[in-house]
């Protein structure tokens, strides 16, 4: 098995080992920065899984590779949205991303020895629809944030969100009910 198969099915992988990873990488790099010059979304197009109607990232924006990245219609990230998409990123429609906010699939083994190695491992992330998320938030591998959320600014978000609640704080947890008029 590759390095890249073991990464898409959520096994520990050494990106620095596969070479179709790095070029994967290197033109992901590339779209990003041409895109964080010019603000043309045919640039993003160009590497992302499906973007819907009505989509803009402010620059700057980066991710590792994009085609794992799949965003809804009605989005709009403020400044300096990075998204690691080692895993699978699945963003829902009316999503509203606050400035320097991180979503983070990949991560590191807790064993210095393992993660010496340069191993890593990467975890889907999935935002459902009418999402609100504050400035600063750092979403970590695997969670999954419910339909009709605000995530406080400054969250670390490192378990599932469900769905009608107000989230806030490091570790992010559920503070109220948001209820349906």
């Amino acid at each position: 098995m590759t390095e890249k198969e073991k990464m898409l099915k959520e096994q520990m992988y050494n990106p620095n080992k596969d070479e179709e990873l790095i070029k994967e990488r290197e033109y992901a790099k590339e779209r990003c920065k041409e895109y964080n010059s010019e603000k043309n979304l045919k640039i993003l197009k160009k590497i992302f899984n499906q973007i819907g109607k009505n989509f803009l990232i402010e620059p700057n924006f980066f991710c590792d590779y994009g085609y794992n990245i799949q965003i809804g219609d009605n989005f709009y990230a403020n400044h300096n949205l990075v998204i690691l998409d080692a895993g699978k990123v699945e963003i829902g429609d009316n999503v509203f991303i606050g400035p320097n906010c991180g979503i983070y699939t990949a991560g590191h083994p807790i064993n210095a020895k393992v993660r010496n190695e340069g191993l890593e491992f990467a975890k889907r992330i999935k935002i459902g629809n009418d999402v609100w998320i504050g400035g600063n938030v750092v979403i970590l591998p695997g969670v999954e944030i419910g339909n009709n959320v605000v995530i406080g600014a400054g969250s670390v978000v490192t378990k599932n969100i469900q769905s009608n609640v107000v989230a806030y704080g490091n570790p992010c947890t559920v503070k109220k009910s948001i209820s349906h008029l």
